[in-house]
């Protein structure tokens, strides 16, 4: 069993060695991980300013409300957060990061679990499915497209 262990083991440390782009790979995966904390984060504390930062100007995306851009959904956003409405806590989840060969390029999809108090003074609790899909352009990581919808009621 220890020979297989440590034949096992040797493959997968010359795979990294002769094909660097896995190692490459496991890099964009944390640094995807750790951006979608900040990012989320920021949404969390109604940060609006940092949160639409993490967003490419190209970016599209599909919310349950349907398909929209950066400019009108900052709008929009901006909008529901001067009413009164504070996003009061988003937690990430179940976070899977895939990183594209060639570095640049990564999709995260996760569940986000929101709390939010409405201006009428409820609270909501609700669970979404996000996927995020990076570009690195100009050295610099963007959300490039996003799809989030309700997650499905947990039985």
């Amino acid at each position: 069993m220890k020979t297989i262990l440590a034949a096992t083991l040797a493959v997968v440390l010359g795979l990294c060695v002769v094909h660097p782009s896995f190692a490459q790979g496991a890099g964009v995966d944390k640094e995807i991980a750790s951006l979608e904390q900040k990012f989320n984060d920021a949404y969390a504390v109604n940060d609006l300013r940092t949160y639409f930062s993490y967003y490419a100007a190209d970016m599209v995306q599909w919310l349950p409300e349907g398909r929209t851009g950066l400019g009108a959904y900052e709008k929009d956003w901006t909008a529901y957060i001067a009413a009164g409405n504070k996003v009061e806590a988003a937690a990430v989840s179940d976070l899977i990061v895939k990183a594209g060969p060639s570095g640049d390029t990564a999709v995260a999809a996760y569940v986000l679990h929101v709390k939010t108090k409405l201006s009428t003074g409820q609270v909501t609790d609700e669970e979404f499915q996000e996927t995020d899909i990076w570009f690195k352009r100009d050295g610099a990581w963007k959300i490039v497209a996003l799809h989030y919808s309700p997650a499905a009621k947990k039985k």
